[in-house]
């Protein structure tokens, strides 16, 4: 158990920084990190297999085309849903609804021998906490941010189909690990990996902008690194940590794991920024944390 929780919150850790990126990354339209990143994530995968010689190196035909249909609900699907949420809604609403994930996973992922009184303590503490967060950040759903036509409601009904995708690729990927326990969390990984890298370079041949505009943007090299840094860091073993605490956590405890990467992000965020956190987002935090370790208690 302690290393399935090891491994989500060190996957936690790694997700963070996907939320620092895109400041750092001018000149790049979401489309473009989006499919720099899951471009990279297929790539490290492919390497990975070269590499590394197994037994189950390659997947089944059944296997394969789990792994397609799982790489679009968690990630170039998921994502491209979330930059759609955020073109039409702004950044705060859909941050909002993307931010329950946590709590749908714990309740939908509920072993069947743990008691709802059990669980209790870390859903309060973990809805608290997002909701001080919400605070702290001024979102206001009846005043700042007001809704402004059909292209609002759109946004967010992506966010909601965004939210409903990654929910149940958290539920069905732990699921899947669990009833296949001869594939290893990195094969697992590299597969998805394959995947997605596919799927995003489709993406970007689509919608992504053309590589002569690229390759004129001035900084395209630090760019370039970002987007590798974060495919292989963020995406790949980001997914083999979270493939190991999924085969060794139920689906509820990995939902509450993955509160650790909204702390990263603000970690980050403020170490980008070099400021202090105000006292409602240390609060939060803190309430993200005691939620966890309520979680994990429970759990035992």
């Amino acid at each position: 158990m302690l290393k399935g929780i090891l491994a989500g919150l060190a996957a936690g850790a790694l997700w963070g920084g996907v939320f620092v990126a895109p400041r750092m990354t001018p000149g790049l339209t979401s489309v473009d990190l989006t499919a720099g990143r899951f471009v990279s994530f297929g790539m490290a995968a492919a390497l990975a297999m070269l590499f590394t010689r197994s037994s189950h190196q390659l997947p089944t035909a059944r296997q394969a085309g789990t792994a397609v249909g799982m790489s679009l609900l968690g990630f170039s699907g998921y994502y491209l849903l979330l930059a759609l949420a955020i073109r039409d809604a702004g950044t705060e609403v859909p941050s909002l609804i993307i931010g329950t994930i946590p709590i749908w996973m714990m309740l939908l992922g509920k072993p069947l021998g743990l008691k709802w009184s059990a669980l209790l303590p870390g859903l309060l503490l973990t809805a608290a906490g997002l909701a001080l967060m919400v605070f702290a950040t001024g979102t206001d759903l009846f005043g700042r941010v007001k809704p402004s036509g059909v292209h609002f409601w759109r946004g967010v009904a992506y966010a909601l189909m965004a939210m409903v995708s990654w929910t149940a690729f958290g539920l069905l990927n732990a699921r899947w690990l669990k009833r296949h326990p001869h594939v290893s969390a990195s094969e697992w990984a590299n597969w998805l990996g394959i995947a997605t890298g596919a799927g995003a370079l489709l993406l970007w041949l689509l919608a992504g902008s053309s590589a002569k505009e690229l390759l004129a943007l001035e900084n395209i090299g630090s760019l370039a690194i970002i987007c590798i840094a974060t495919g292989i860091g963020s995406a790949w073993v980001a997914t083999i940590f979270w493939n190991v605490a999924s085969q060794r956590l139920s689906a509820s405890l990995c939902g509450q794991l993955i509160v650790s990467e909204t702390l990263f992000a603000l970690l980050y965020s403020f170490l980008l920024d070099r400021a202090w956190p105000g006292s409602f987002q240390l609060l939060a935090a803190v309430l993200f944390t005691l939620g966890i370790l309520a979680s994990i208690r429970a759990h035992r």
